[in-house]
């Protein structure tokens, strides 16, 4: 692998949000991080949160030059980001791998834009199934160590120097002697290339949008509380607040993070009601929540 060559095709993203987006409270108005060009033509894949309702966007090669960009894609599945550069970037294209092939303890790179540190030589630790509180799942993610400080957007970079996925999350294990470990999450490079069409041609995917309630969980002793609503959010709506225990959905009882998403999601599309059964105060209710789609919350890129 040519390092040098592999590390001109990551940049700096930078965005700017409005301050009334709605993901504005929770990731902030001014987000930055890294991305990967994909395509000669300037399109860069990063991971979404850093241009979810991006007013502004710019990326920056090696050399801190900045070409003004756009917004052009945002998978709420996956959590993959489109960007597409206005102007020349005349920076070269990674190539994609197959995530599926990669295996724990094998050697990897995480690139990041700017400095401090541009990469970190790690290795896959685990390829394993991870639910996250938002009302979001990974069937198999990619964790690899020592984590990268500077983790989002970054590009996993196998020993042929091609990519493996986006850099999404620091996460923390739990070793055999009770000491911690900082991870990096990562969205396997596999899951881009049946969606890239539809992200181009849609900013989206051309299907019915899953349900999303706009509930914040966790998991605490096996059972699945309410650690906040979303406002405006169908969950809040429906009167559900934090506290709340997730018991079963229609008559299905829940048993973790990704099985409570796995239902969820199997009841219909955005706009489906889905009855929850919750326990408040050691009192067992049921609540009727209409589902919405997330997206419809969300502020559009802006047209350049």
């Amino acid at each position: 692998m040519d390092l040098d060559h592999v590390l001109r095709s990551i940049v700096t993203v930078h965005s700017t949000i409005p301050a009334d987006g709605f993901t504005a409270p929770i990731l902030g108005t001014e987000r930055a991080g890294s991305g990967v060009v994909i395509r000669d033509d300037g399109l860069v894949l990063t991971i979404g949160y850093l241009i979810t309702e991006a007013e502004n966007t710019w990326l920056a090669g090696p050399d801190g030059h900045l070409t003004p960009a756009h917004a052009l894609a945002y998978d709420q599945e996956t959590g993959f980001g489109l960007v597409q550069a206005l102007g020349r970037l005349d920076l070269p294209a990674i190539a994609l791998g197959h995530s599926k092939e990669a295996k724990r303890g094998d050697p990897v790179i995480l690139a990041g834009g700017g400095d401090n540190p541009r990469f970190v030589r790690a290795q896959i630790v685990a390829k394993q199934e991870f639910a996250g509180y938002w009302e979001y799942m990974l069937e198999e993610a990619i964790f690899t160590a020592p984590a990268h400080p500077l983790w989002g957007g970054t590009g996993l970079i196998d020993a042929e120097g091609k990519l493996l996925g986006v850099g999404s999350l620091l996460v923390q294990q739990v070793t055999g002697n009770g000491a911690s470990q900082d991870l990096n999450m990562v969205v396997p490079i596999d899951l881009l290339p049946p969606i890239l069409d539809d992200l181009l041609n849609f900013g989206r995917i051309n299907k019915p949008a899953r349900p999303w309630l706009g509930i914040y969980s966790v998991e605490s002793e096996g059972k699945i509380v309410v650690a906040n609503v979303a406002e405006p959010g169908p969950a809040a709506e429906a009167g559900l607040r934090e506290g709340d225990i997730v018991s079963s959905i229609r008559d299905q009882e829940v048993g973790g993070l990704a099985d409570f998403y796995r239902k969820l999601w199997s009841c219909g599309p955005a706009g489906t009601e889905i009855p929850i059964e919750i326990v408040r105060d050691s009192r067992s209710l049921w609540v009727r929540v209409k589902s919405a789609d997330r997206g419809g919350f969300l502020k559009k890129p802006r047209v350049h």
